[in-house]
């Protein structure tokens, strides 16, 4: 089977998806339907907003469905099964495939997963990779089945760069990059039978969970790289923040600070500045904060930030140190 005779369907939301979608189509794996989310109402002016995989979809002119819900929707599963579809490809869809849905490709349903399965099974892997600290990841491609990100592998490929001091943006657009290539190439050889699927080692299987907004929330009662390696983690969505006097603080960038003389006479939370940089003691070492975004207002470097709300900020006996 040929890359344009392949009847594929494709299920994705996010980036992440859209890319991967974009990267097909340029290989000439062309669907003939992409499912997404429904617009979401976003913004102070309440407006629909579609997927970042519709816009992608309607760019090439692509039909798109926009499913409300998967559980008993007859109409939506006559209107796949007329379809005939060979392959379902899904990354980052954002909902649970029924079985039901799985049974009508020929081929199966192939997930697109960031990370190395079994490690970090479930719907956050790229923030769970940098908040453990992974020196690793890479992609997976399974097999789908009723469980989420249970079925076998088909083929996983791990990235060849450092991944230890990523952000959000880089270490998701280099798995983008990898699940392409690896996508594209594991497709031929699984549409003509030349893969046999190998079940994935359950007793190794770690989870992440859907990030919330109150995850990014600190009092720095917390080591200082675990809190340095959120802001990374939560760059896009929800970010790290802080309350002081009634205002949010996002802590946009920031690295350790390892000097324990300069530290054992500060306070947990507390905020100084030294040699012109903003540091911010945690319960274990501190943070040298490099770039901050108080409320409704743009983001500063640390040190325009502490000439500017010094006061606004101070709790306890913040002071100049020098």
């Amino acid at each position: 089977m040929t890359n344009n005779e392949a009847k594929i369907v494709f299920w994705g939301t996010p980036n992440f998806a859209a890319k991967i979608l974009e990267g097909l189509i340029s290989a000439q794996f062309c669907p003939i339907l992409v499912v997404t989310a429904p617009d979401k109402v976003k913004g102070r002016g309440l407006k629909k907003t579609p997927s970042e995989v519709k816009k992608i979809a309607k760019k090439w002119g692509l039909e798109v469905a926009e499913p409300a819900k998967l559980r008993q929707n007859e109409a939506f599963l006559q209107q796949l099964r007329q379809l005939d579809p060979d392959l379902f490809i899904v990354a980052a869809y954002g909902k649970i495939i029924p079985a039901d849905y799985l049974t009508i490709p020929k081929k199966g349903a192939l997930n697109v997963h960031p990370s190395l399965l079994p490690r970090w099974r479930g719907p956050s892997p790229i923030q769970a990779t940098i908040l453990a600290g992974d020196t690793e990841t890479g992609i997976s491609i399974i097999l789908m089945d009723e469980e989420m990100d249970h079925g076998p592998i088909i083929k996983s490929s791990k990235l060849n760069s450092q991944i230890s001091k990523l952000t959000y943006r880089e270490l998701e657009e280099k798995c983008i990059e990898e699940a392409i290539k690896l996508l594209i190439e594991t497709l031929p050889q699984w549409l003509n039978g030349e893969i046999q699927p190998i079940p994935q080692d359950h007793e190794k299987a770690t989870y992440c969970k859907i990030i919330k907004k109150e995850d990014g929330l600190t009092d720095f009662n917390g080591p200082a790289e675990l809190i340095e390696r959120k802001i990374r983690a939560f760059e896009v969505w929800p970010n790290v923040y802080f309350q002081r006097n009634g205002k949010t603080y996002k802590i946009l960038e920031a690295d350790i600070f390892k000097d324990e003389n300069i530290l054992k006479d500060k306070t947990v939370g507390e905020f100084f500045c030294l040699d012109n940089q903003l540091i911010v003691k945690c319960a274990e070492k501190g943070l040298f904060i490099k770039k901050i975004q108080p409320e409704n207002k743009k983001a500063l470097d640390g040190y325009a930030f502490w000439c500017g709300y010094q006061k606004k900020i101070s709790n306890l006996k913040s002071q100049i140190s020098k």
